[in-house]
């Protein structure tokens, strides 16, 4: 009786173990899917000059083959990450021990002793979570993994596959984002601060604590010399040389936005299995040096706005002493123009020392002038006078800096993340192609594109289609207008168009009207042609926006993207032919067939007559009217914009090879730039210095001129009104 129930107990427990097992290991998927881990044939994106700037793909990260990993960069994962890697046969029961030890002693599950292979295991079948079924079917994995693949290709996956942090999945797309260059060109220095990432990449990031980095990174070179895998002279010579950071911000963002657009044209005309498995090969229009000029363009500009805004304070606290007794063993170096955290280490009324990737250097008062305009909590501001560093600073105080010199001294100017936003899109008007794109200060902050999807009042910057319709109407730019005081009533409202400065020039020119953005005689012509017939000009131009029929138009009171306004404007520099912005020029398959391709789209929008003439017109603006700050030394047409109470900054220029548009502002549209701050103050600095850098090697060129023009032109303009244009003094504030 006794052993029948003992036998029946033994074949219930044997019946729920196989139970519980077969529930447990059900969903474990089969080691044959290894065999379809191979890297992703997913899309590849290919700038004009043949670079590639980007994949989509279901893999993250760039695969490379381990014969292509140096082996000090092996060396180091494997000492770290499994010392007994090449012994075990996936699962280290000494590891494992000491694991189940740890756990004991702080009474919870705590992540440790997991092969490279359980770690392998979970990164491509499990998920995350910290749980003992998780641990028992990465165990089980780990063993059919080292069964069916050898350990050199368990290597080559998990590099591939493991996470460095900052976006970087693989050790290929690691090297390129931390150090700017390819896996097998790093050093062993550089390969133990890599190899240091994987346990936690945000706490060991050299970006978010550059001492935690060094010494992760030491701890990894001492583990090296315990494994006898370099000498005790080896790692000191390693631990001592200085680590080259690449600029994060410039080796992850510079395509992003312009990619995302793509993408978003992809998912058009392809299917998401396709896109992201399909083997395509995307040939773009993008020019990688204009995109990234008009990156550091923006980023640039906006900083300098945001300076005069003001200084919102310290972004941090921490103990002196604490971080001086850390910091003393970091060794990295630095660049000019590199911006970084940097703790106030003392402050006295001239100068700071501060200490920021892990170098002292001298913050003095006259590169911190700036933040004499402090702003508040509140959003309000007021200006310290007689300024004095320690008026802003304290010992402690985290900060962001620049580096502005290095010598024998380091020199550091003050800086602050920017909290206003940005956009710029540069197009050739000839073709369509989009040169450069740039949606926002950070895609790291933010991957909305405001380049393509904000809406914004452009206020003035659309005033050259009042004038384009107004010329295409048969008036002459040298024909006079009032600008003298007028009132609408609609309804019971009454609305009083005002200029800039508060002023009225009385009879003025309808070039100068444009060139000094005044207000009242844009709304006066456009009551003159009638607003449905601006709408239709700005229509034909490709403005597919709602265009309120009232005579607000006239001062720009529609919404628009900066693309599509851009786009408009190509109309003037193309002979008054409208073209269709395009970012992909062609798609093609594995084989080379070409399965999508876009051609110029021309169309003509306004005669070559009109178009020039604008032209003509819109040279005088960066001449001498409200754009002189978008003069770049050749010839320039362009328009400044702002909408009221400064909450829009715009400026849309051109030359005959390039149109370019710049927008700046809140996302909040509540939010004003400041009293001033007008698109020929705001935007037309970053157009100017962005067109330098694009056009650089490019042939100065002027707009050439239809017959007709040139001799209208010769004829309509006399003395009187080229002493108005260009002769006559005029103290006005840029628009």
């Amino acid at each position: 009786m006794k052993i029948k129930f003992i036998l029946i107990t033994v074949i219930i427990l044997l019946a729920f173990l196989a139970g519980a097992g077969f529930a447990l290991f059900r969903d474990i998927p089969s080691i044959k899917d290894f065999e379809k881990v191979k890297p992703a044939q997913g899309t590849k994106v290919y700038a004009e000059d043949g670079t590639l700037i980007g994949e989509f793909k279901i893999q993250k990260g760039i695969y490379i083959p381990l014969k292509q990993i140096p082996k000090h960069l092996i060396d180091a994962v494997v000492a770290t990450e499994d010392s007994r890697f090449w012994k075990h046969k996936g699962i280290d029961y000494i590891g494992i021990g000491r694991a189940l030890i740890t756990d004991i002693l702080h009474m919870s599950i705590k992540e440790g002793g997991s092969t490279i292979t359980q770690q392998l295991a979970k990164i491509m079948f499990l998920t995350p979570e910290k749980t003992v079924s998780r641990k028992l079917k990465e165990a089980y994995l780990a063993m059919k993994i080292e069964k069916e693949l050898s350990k050199e290709k368990i290597l080559e996956l998990y590099l591939n596959n493991v996470y460095f942090g900052h976006g970087a999945y693989g050790v290929e797309m690691a090297s390129r984002i931390y150090f700017g260059k390819s896996v097998h060109a790093i050093t062993l220095p550089e390969a133990a601060l890599l190899a240091g990432l994987i346990r936690a990449p945000n706490t060991y990031s050299p970006y978010n604590d550059l001492v935690k980095a060094k010494q992760r990174q030491e701890t990894v070179l001492e583990r090296m010399e315990k494994e006898e895998l370099i000498t005790p002279q080896e790692r000191k010579r390693a631990s001592s040389q200085p680590i080259h950071l690449s600029s994060l911000r410039i080796s992850t963002e510079n395509y992003n936005y312009f990619l995302e657009y793509v993408r978003k044209q992809l998912e058009e005309h392809f299917d998401i299995e396709k896109i992201y498995k399909g083997n395509l090969k995307v040939y773009t229009t993008l020019d990688p040096n204009a995109q990234r000029a008009a990156q550091r363009a923006l980023q640039e500009g906006l900083r300098d706005v945001d300076k005069r805004i003001g200084w919102r304070g310290p972004i941090g606290k921490v103990s002196i002493k604490n971080n001086e007794e850390k910091e003393d063993k970091t060794a990295f170096s630095p660049a000019v123009g590199d911006i970084a955290k940097g703790v106030v280490i003392s402050v006295s009324s001239n100068q700071a020392i501060v200490k920021a990737r892990g170098i002292k250097g001298k913050l003095n008062l006259q590169d911190a002038l700036w933040a004499s305009k402090v702003v508040d909590s509140s959003g309000k501001a007021k200006v310290i006078k007689n300024f004095r560093l320690t008026d802003i600073l304290q010992p402690g105080d985290i900060i962001m800096v620049k580096i502005k010199s290095i010598g024998k001294e380091i020199q550091f100017s003050l800086e602050q993340e920017p909290e206003i936003e940005g956009a710029l899109v540069a197009v050739e008007p000839q073709t369509g192609y989009i040169r450069a794109m740039v949606g926002g200060y950070s895609f790291q902050r933010g991957e909305f594109n405001r380049a393509v999807y904000a809406r914004r009042q452009p206020g003035s910057s659309f005033k050259p289609f009042v004038y384009a319709t107004a010329i295409e109407k048969g008036f002459k730019p040298e024909d006079t207008i009032l600008d003298e005081p007028i009132s609408y009533r609609t309804g019971l409202k009454e609305w009083s168009p005002s200029n800039y400065d508060g002023e009225f020039w009385g009879e003025i020119t309808l070039r100068r009207a444009l060139a000094f953005s005044r207000n009242v005689p844009t709304v006066r012509l456009a009551e003159m042609l009638g607003v449905d017939s601006i709408i239709n000009l700005a229509r034909r131009a490709g403005i597919n926006s709602e265009m309120p029929a009232d005579l607000t138009l006239a001062l720009g009171s529609l919404s628009v993207s900066p693309l599509e306004l851009t786009s408009a404007f190509a109309v003037f520099a193309n002979g008054g032919k409208r073209i269709k912005p395009i970012a992909i020029k062609y798609v093609t398959d594995n084989s080379g067939k070409i399965l999508l391709q876009n051609e110029p789209e021309l169309q003509e929008a306004v005669s070559s007559e009109v178009a020039y003439t604008i032209t003509d017109m819109l040279k005088d603006v960066v001449t001498y009217g409200t754009g002189t700050r978008a003069n770049i030394g050749r010839p320039v047409a362009g328009k400044t914009g702002t909408s009221n109470d400064f909450k829009d900054a715009w400026f849309i220029g051109y030359t005959p090879q390039l149109v370019t548009g710049v927008w700046v502002g809140y996302d909040d549209m509540r939010r004003s730039l400041g009293s001033g701050e007008a698109g020929g103050r705001v935007s037309a600095p970053i157009w100017a210095q962005f067109m330098k850098e694009a056009l650089a090697n490019k042939e100065v060129q002027d707009f050439t001129a239809p017959s007709t023009a040139q001799e209208s032109k010769e004829s309509s303009k006399n003395p009187e009104s080229s002493k108005d244009s260009a002769n006559q003094p005029i103290n006005i504030m840029p628009r």
